[in-house]
């Protein structure tokens, strides 16, 4: 039995959705994290599906299959972080998940973000989920880390709902 890691997979600009249905094809587990999002035109509003981290999805297989993943049109690398092949553990996996299963808005940065409070969020969809809160833009945030792609996710989330931990 090989082990399976969440290995971080760059594609090629907009191309998050091809890739990873044409990796699902070759029987790959993938993970493409997807956000609705409201787009103004002159004449029209349309609501349209986009990659939470652009240019970014999730692939689980074994080290020694990379090389196979990325034979793929659209695959561009993987993600080296400190000259390993960046992984994701399956927890940051299902946070993420869970967060976008509840629907809640979500936004994504990939600047140095200060460390914040140990919390516990106490109501709402996400009520029992424990992690980080910044406090940026005179707005509290939870904040969700995912090193392996030096991206954050943060939630917008009323202080009287967090229990600040330790």
């Amino acid at each position: 039995m090989t082990d399976l890691s969440w290995y971080v997979l760059y594609t090629s600009s907009r191309a998050e959705k091809k890739v990873a249905q044409r990796l699902q094809e070759k029987g790959l587990e993938v993970f493409l994290p997807m956000i609705e999002e409201l787009r103004q035109w002159s004449d029209r509003k349309k609501k349209i599906q986009k990659a939470l981290f652009n240019g970014y999805l999730f692939v689980k297989t074994s080290r020694n299959q990379l090389w196979e993943a990325l034979q793929v049109p659209g695959a561009v690398k993987f993600v080296h972080f400190a000259g390993e092949h960046a992984t994701v553990r399956q927890e940051e996996i299902d946070t993420i998940r869970r967060i976008l299963e509840t629907g809640v808005a979500v936004e994504t940065d990939n600047s140095e973000i200060e460390a914040g409070q140990q919390v516990r969020i106490l109501g709402g969809p996400l009520q029992g989920m424990e992690g980080e809160c910044v406090n940026k833009g005179n707005k509290d945030y939870f904040i969700i880390r995912i090193p392996g792609i030096n991206q954050s996710m943060m939630v917008n989330i009323p202080r009287k709902f967090l229990e600040v931990l330790g």
